[in-house]
């Protein structure tokens, strides 16, 4: 079986936490030395265990916040 590995290269922002002090994050992760994607997804308290998520290359997170910022 592949070895699996992750780098969170830049923490952005933690929109939540629950009671088990898990954090659901927007952050910039590298996926098996992958170049880092935009991040969100719940992270265990060290960030040794992820929950799912959603990954956005550079082009659709830019995407995601055109469609904000047009929003009125």
């Amino acid at each position: 079986m592949a070895t699996f590995t992750f780098e969170i290269v830049e923490e952005l922002l933690v929109l939540s936490t629950n009671d088990k002090g898990w954090t659901k994050e927007l952050n910039r992760v590298s996926f098996n030395g992958a170049e880092p994607k935009y991040d969100i997804r719940s992270w265990s308290p060290d960030h040794s265990k992820m929950g799912k998520g959603i990954t956005l290359s550079n082009d659709e997170f830019q995407t995601l916040l055109d469609a904000f910022r047009s929003k009125k």
